[in-house]
């Protein structure tokens, strides 16, 4: 299992990093939640799968699950929302004052 969410980490970094070499704008965007995802996948399995019961007192289990990778990948979840909004609303901001989302023509490159 562990070499399949690797897999899937490799292809979610590679898709991520390609999307924020393009030249739109929300390109970039959604390569970086590409990204924070494949990072997301990364922290889970950097802990390892592993299946047991919840990590709470009284239940009979042979294996309880480790929390603090959950809880991790749980904040860092919530940090990239937060990230990615601010993002779009740079972008949303960017496009109104300049009526384009091509990074080259922000730049102002002499490919106008």
């Amino acid at each position: 299992m562990e070499i399949l969410i690797s897999i899937i980490i490799g292809v979610l970094f590679t898709v991520g990093t390609y999307m924020l070499l393009m030249r739109s704008l929300l390109r970039v965007v959604i390569g970086t939640m590409f990204l924070s995802h494949g990072a997301h996948l990364l922290l889970l399995t950097m802990a390892g799968l592993q299946r047991g019961g919840p990590p709470l007192l009284g239940f009979d289990a042979e294996a309880y699950a480790d929390p603090l990778p959950q809880a991790m990948v749980l904040t860092a979840i919530v940090i990239s929302f937060g990230v990615t909004s601010l993002i779009l609303v740079l972008a949303y901001r960017t496009y109104k004052v300049h009526k384009t989302d091509d990074l080259n023509q922000l730049r102002g490159s002499k490919d106008e």
